[in-house]
């Protein structure tokens, strides 16, 4: 483990440009300024010296490139690990507390000797950490107490997934920190996705931890209950002439917890009507053959969105099935497709207590029209508010930015690119 002056001086003088340039490729010497910015962060924080041992983490945000709302319904989905991160600087210090400090956030603070859920943890990151901490205790591993400073470029609200970035961050440095990096991916994935359903309160699946833990491009599915097939795929959007645009309508996904809570318990309301846990769990046919009964008993809403999971599921796989044999125009079609299930029949564009915000639908409208038959757009994550997604041809991204920003505002259509690096100790 480094001390914080040496891990200065290495970083003023290019000594990590190695290490660095595997995860961030050409913009290693930014994240080396980044990483300088965080250490002085965490000194100032935290009163550490310049013998302190620190270590340096990071995480990355996600893209979801198919699958909207199909993963807590143990469906398939699509996704990607993308080149905005959340990185952190660490110190183990012997006790039994865990300090994270969040640039700009409140700080927040944990006891060990209570692992159990605390109430008044419940949406707030205490209670991610808490989780992180019991689940890895659960598994058989030690954890001990540490001090971490943490900063982030993925965007809040805009569904890349800050929550699960964070999550995914807390859990690869107890790993690394104190089980000796044992944890595998697919394991941190797992504890931050137990983190945010049993501590935080939120039903999520299990895909934006996967992203965020493995990187690259990754496809999900669950050939058996509660154990996932999950592999990288290779996907080189910038060869095959298109550029990844999110867009953010600048709509805080505050005050919405009950409309996406809404989604997976209608989803499973109709999945009970057939004695069953999860959609997934229930055939097509089945569905389709029950659906008069199923309206009287769940509403037609839940119809609507167990219809979208269906749709959704068999579009993930066919975007698999073009992403693998490089086939654009397929795929692009089935993300239009995507979208347009996403706006019918799962309904998470708006949410229409006021009719006349429906921010996600202009930028929808206005993509397609700027796109014109051209490239694709969706909704981004979530929905409700947050962010819209585009495949955009590269003869068209100036065109295309320009456009969505005189919508949008200034600065809010980000062009991204995928990270083939998850979750991992940057140096240590």
């Amino acid at each position: 483990m480094l001390k914080v002056k040496d891990a200065e001086q290495g970083l003023r003088s290019g000594a990590y440009h190695q290490e660095l340039s595997r995860v961030y490729g050409a913009d290693a010497t930014r994240a080396a300024g980044r990483l300088l910015a965080l250490l002085r962060g965490f000194c100032e924080h935290f009163g550490a010296g310049g013998d302190t041992p620190v270590c340096f983490y990071s995480a990355p945000g996600r893209t979801e490139i198919g699958g909207n709302h199909t993963d807590h319904q143990q469906g398939r989905g699509l996704a990607a690990g993308v080149n905005l991160d959340t990185i952190a600087c660490a110190s183990p210090t012997g006790g039994d507390r865990i300090r994270i400090q969040s640039q700009n956030h409140q700080p927040c603070e944990i006891a060990l000797d209570t692992l159990a859920p605390v109430a008044g943890e419940l949406g707030h990151s205490p209670a991610l950490v808490r989780g992180v901490a019991a689940r890895i205790s659960d598994l058989g591993y030690p954890v001990g107490g540490f001090d971490a400073y943490t900063t982030t470029e993925v965007l809040r609200g805009s569904g890349l997934s800050s929550s699960a970035t964070f999550e995914v961050l807390v859990a690869a440095m107890v790993s690394h920190l104190f089980c000796g990096g044992v944890l595998s991916p697919a394991e941190l994935a797992q504890t931050a996705q137990y983190a945010e359903n049993a501590y935080y309160g939120k039903p999520c699946g299990l895909i934006d931890q996967m992203a965020c833990a493995m990187g690259g491009v990754i496809s999900i599915r669950f050939p058996r209950r509660d154990e996932p097939a999950v592999e990288q795929v290779a996907f080189d959007l910038a060869a095959a002439g298109y550029a990844l645009c999110i867009v953010d309508s600048g709509v805080s996904h505050a005050g919405l917890h009950t409309e996406y809570a809404a989604i997976p318990r209608e989803m499973e309301a109709v999945a009970q009507c057939f004695g069953k846990r999860y959609l997934s769990e229930v055939p097509a046919e089945e569905f389709y053959g029950s659906v008069a009964a199923v309206r009287k008993q769940c509403g037609d809403r839940a119809v609507l969105r167990a219809v979208h999971f269906y749709s959704e599921n068999d579009i993930v796989a066919q975007e698999l099935a073009a992403v693998r044999r490089r086939d654009m125009e397929t795929f692009l079609r089935l993300v239009n497709r995507s979208g347009r299930s996403s706006w019918m029949y799962l309904q998470n564009i708006c949410t229409y207590h006021d009719p006349r915000h429906q921010e996600l639908g202009v930028l929808l409208a206005v993509a397609q029209e700027l796109l014109d038959g051209e490239g694709a757009c969706r909704v981004h994550g979530g929905g409700f508010a947050g962010t819209i997604q585009a495949f955009v041809p590269l003869g068209r991204l100036e065109a295309f930015t320009a456009g969505m920003e005189r919508v949008a505002g200034k600065g809010n259509c980000h062009v991204l690119t995928f990270r083939n690096t998850g979750a991992c100790a940057l140096i240590a």
